[in-house]
C-alpha cells in the first residue's frame, strides 16, 4: 500500500497581495519588537557598553605622560590632546612587522580570506539546493556536522599537510602541499582560513537559496538557461543579501583573528592584531599607544560594516515576514 505524499499548497495570491500581506506582517513584527520599555533599555544598555570605548578613544588622543599620572575623564577638565600616539602607533611595533605594514597585511589576508569561502560556498549551496545527486542530503548533513570540529584541532594536520603531508606509522597517506616556504605565508592563511569557513557558509548560504521559489528556476530552465546562467544571473543578485551578511562575518573573523594567522604566516606577514600585542611595550609602558593602534585597527571593519549594513539587515531578516 502507498501513501502519496500531500500536494503543495499552490499560492494563489497575486503580486499586489504579496505586497500588501508582506507589508501587513513587517508591521505586525515591527509593533511586537519595539516599544518605550525595550528602547530605554537599549539606550541603557548602549551607554554603558559605550563608556570604556569612549574612555580608551579620550586615551589614545592624550600625551602619554598624562595617560600614567591621571584617568581619561580628567580630559574634560585639563583637556590635552594630541595625535603623535597615533604617528608613534603606525612606525611602532615588532621587530619584522610595523603597524603600518601590518596593517597591509591583514588586509591581505582578509580580502582573499573572506571571497574564497563565500565564492566556494554560494557554488555548493546552489548544488545542494538545486541539483539532485546521489547522496545529496547525507553529503549536506556531513558538511553541517564539520562545524562542530574545534579549530585548534585541526591546526597540528593543517601544518603537516602544507609541509610534509599526511601519514600513518611514517606511512605517507596524502602528499604535502609544499606551502612551507615563507613565499606561501599569505596560501596558507588564505586555505586554512576557508576550509574554517566552509560549513557554516555552505549551511547559510543554502538555507537562502533554497527559499528561492523554485518557478522562477524552472521558467529559467525553460528558456534555455543552464546551471551556469541561472546560478550567476539568478541565484547571485537574489542572494546578495545573505552573501552579504556572511561576507561581513567572516570579514571581522579573520580581521580580529590572532591564532590562525600567528601559526601559519610567516614573521613579515603577521597581521594587525600581532602587531598590536607589541604596541604596549615590555613591561606595558606605553600602553596608550595600543589605544591608538586599537582604534587603527577597527577602522577597516567600520567601513566594511556600514557599507554593507542594509544588505546584513536584509540578510538577517529574510523570510521572517513570509506570510
Amino acid at each position: 500500500m502507498t501513501v502519496a505524499a500531500p500536494a503543495r499548497p499552490v499560492d494563489t495570491r497575486t503580486a499586489r497581495q504579496v505586497a500588501r500581506d508582506t507589508r501587513r506582517n513587517e508591521a505586525i513584527a515591527h509593533k511586537k519588537l519595539t516599544s518605550k520599555g525595550a528602547t530605554i533599555a537599549a539606550v541603557i544598555i548602549a551607554i554603558f557598553w559605550t563608556i570604556p570605548t569612549f574612555g580608551l578613544f579620550v586615551t589614545s588622543l592624550r600625551p602619554g605622560a598624562e595617560t600614567q599620572s591621571s584617568g581619561w575623564w580628567t580630559a574634560f577638565t585639563d583637556p590635552k590632546f594630541t595625535l603623535d600616539n597615533y604617528m608613534q602607533a603606525l612606525n611602532a611595533g615588532g621587530t619584522s612587522t610595523t603597524l603600518a605594514s601590518a596593517f597591509v597585511n591583514s588586509l591581505a589576508i582578509t580580502i582573499p580570506a573572506t571571497v574564497f569561502p563565500i565564492v566556494m560556498a554560494a557554488l555548493a549551496a546552489y548544488a545542494f539546493a538545486w541539483i539532485d545527486f546521489k547522496g545529496r542530503s547525507a553529503l549536506f548533513v556531513f558538511v553541517f556536522a564539520l562545524q562542530i570540529v574545534p579549530l585548534q584541532m585541526a591546526l597540528v594536520p593543517l601544518l603537516s599537510l602544507f609541509s610534509d603531508g599526511l601519514s600513518i606509522n611514517d606511512v605517507p597517506i596524502f602528499p604535502g602541499f609544499g606551502l612551507n616556504e615563507v613565499d606561501y605565508s599569505f596560501a596558507r592563511v588564505w586555505i586554512a582560513h576557508a576550509i574554517f569557513a566552509l560549513p557554516l557558509a555552505t549551511f547559510m548560504l543554502h538555507n537562502f537559496i533554497a527559499e528561492i521559489p523554485g518557478e522562477i528556476i524552472e521558467a529559467a530552465r525553460v528558456d534555455g538557461a543552464g546551471h551556469g546562467q541561472v546560478f550567476f544571473r539568478i541565484i547571485l543578485p537574489l542572494a546578495a543579501p545573505a552573501i552579504a551578511s556572511f561576507g561581513i562575518f567572516q570579514f571581522l573573523w579573520v580581521w580580529n583573528d590572532l591564532l590562525v594567522a600567528t601559526i601559519f604566516a610567516s614573521p613579515g606577514a603577521l597581521p594587525i592584531t600581532q602587531a598590536l600585542n607589541s604596541l604596549s611595550g615590555t613591561w606595558g609602558n606605553k600602553w596608550f599607544l595600543q589605544s591608538a593602534g586599537t582604534f587603527i585597527s577597527i577602522l577597516v571593519p567600520l567601513i566594511v560594516f556600514f557599507a554593507l549594513q542594509r544588505f546584513f539587515v536584509r540578510g538577517l531578516l529574510a523570510g521572517a515576514t513570509k506570510g
